[in-house]
């Protein structure tokens, strides 16, 4: 399917002059030949896809995904994390270090980039900031970057040493390094199960306040403003976070932040059921909390949606709440998720392809003629079952496994490779 004419798609990539357009386009061998109103082709080599009612629009980016390899490829390897990110719609992946051995030396990024050079996306490797993630020491930051890391951070494990992450800022100010901040003082919070508030109280479990995440927030804020460093925040959950950042954001400092999207969707009431798919860190809040993430993305606090991409065996998740593991697989529902809270066509352009590249500094997908083609379609309207036939992640953590989703991914194109996700 080299050559293919997409006809009939509405094109959305904010600032193009075919932006809000219907019209047909026209793939050479990846590359964008022709774009008009109306293409016809005579060509029996030409494959033709009706995109009639479907946008397209710039390749998603996920700015916070986790892949098992290297070490753990039993709950996900690059090739399932890859055909799991693209029947979600990403051709651009920050697959963070929460691996084993974790991502903290030049061989692991090498590794990583290495792997994923014929396949149809984009994998960018966050290296650890400290050595074996144990927060105690730099890792070998400018050698990551040499060989390819996109930015820096302890995945899941927040870095606790205020000087470790002083450091760091300071480090990576000097090649243009971005850290990402995972924000949670685990003094405060504790071994915490759930959201603390009203329901964590009915069911007599302990609940993680929201100044565990306010607190690292503020924290790690103090220290971008000292080392006149930037810094991302990832999945930010409360409300405080959120205020905090659009504080400073107003006072100009260079701070970015990503939401997951089950945050923007699910809140802490759902684990009254002791379900341990909803079982996440940070937790799932409230529907205050939920408001002022909905607040942030609408007014730019909040530059990027991701889904927190974190895939399990059974044997981690099909066990009693307390002990399961945090974590839920959400590559392919991050759209369809994102849809349900209510987000526009524009704004998910921005949170899901235009935001999460800015932060990163990456250029962003272009759709003209004699451009590399990098871009999606998806329908708003598409119903599809999530289940064990549609889901391509090797791991099924997710409680939307077993229901009909609104919003799907219909076709992906990137690095020349054309992938129809109906098939």
């Amino acid at each position: 399917m080299s050559n293919l004419l997409i006809t009939s798609a509405k094109v959305a990539f904010p600032g193009n002059p075919f932006h809000g357009k219907e019209v047909d386009v026209l793939l050479n061998d990846g590359e964008i030949s022709k774009i008009a109103p109306r293409i016809e082709v005579t060509d029996d080599k030409v494959t033709t896809f009706d995109a009639k009612g479907q946008y397209l629009a710039p390749g998603f980016f996920d700015l916070n995904a986790n892949f098992g390899e290297p070490g753990l490829e039993t709950k996900e390897d690059l090739l399932s994390g890859c055909a799991a990110a693209l029947a979600g719609g990403f051709t651009g992946v920050a697959v963070h270090p929460n691996t084993h051995p974790p991502v903290h030396s030049r061989s692991e990024v090498a590794l990583i980039i290495n792997r994923m050079k014929s396949l149809p996306i984009d994998i960018h490797p966050v290296g650890a900031i400290s050595k074996r993630r144990e927060g105690e020491e730099l890792a070998e930051l400018y050698d990551m970057k040499l060989a390819g890391a996109v930015a820096f951070g302890d995945g899941n494990r927040p870095v606790q040493q205020a000087g470790l992450m002083s450091r760091a800022l300071c480090y990576c100010k000097g090649f243009g390094g971005v850290v990402f901040s995972f924000p949670e003082d685990t003094s405060v919070a504790g071994d915490a199960k759930m959201n603390e508030g009203v329901t964590s109280t009915y069911l007599g479990m302990k609940g993680k306040p929201n100044l565990a995440e306010a607190l690292m927030v503020a924290r790690d804020l103090y220290l971008a403003e000292y080392n006149d460093s930037s810094i991302h925040f990832t999945t930010i959950s409360t409300a405080e976070s959120v205020a905090l950042i659009r504080k400073a954001k107003s006072k100009g400092l260079s701070v970015t932040c990503d939401v997951a999207a089950h945050h923007l969707v699910f809140t802490d009431d759902l684990v009254a059921g002791f379900e341990s798919n909803y079982k996440v860190n940070p937790p799932l809040r409230t529907k205050t909390d939920v408001k002022a993430l909905l607040e942030g993305l609408e007014d730019g606090t909040i530059d990027a949606i991701v889904s927190q991409h974190t895939p399990h065996e059974i044997e981690f998740k099909q066990v009693e709440f307390h002990i399961a593991a945090n974590g839920i697989i959400g590559l392919q529902t991050v759209l369809p998720l994102a849809l349900q809270a209510g987000l526009g066509t524009d704004q998910l352009i921005e949170k899901l392809a235009i935001g999460p590249r800015r932060v990163l500094a990456l250029p962003l997908p272009e759709f003209k003629e004699k451009a590399l083609a990098n871009f999606v379609l998806f329908d708003t309207e598409k119903t599809w079952q999530f289940d064990k036939s549609t889901n391509r992640s090797k791991s099924s953590n997710s409680p939307l496994m077993g229901r009909a989703i609104k919003g799907g991914v219909t076709l992906v194109v990137n690095k020349r490779q054309i992938i129809n996700t109906l098939n």
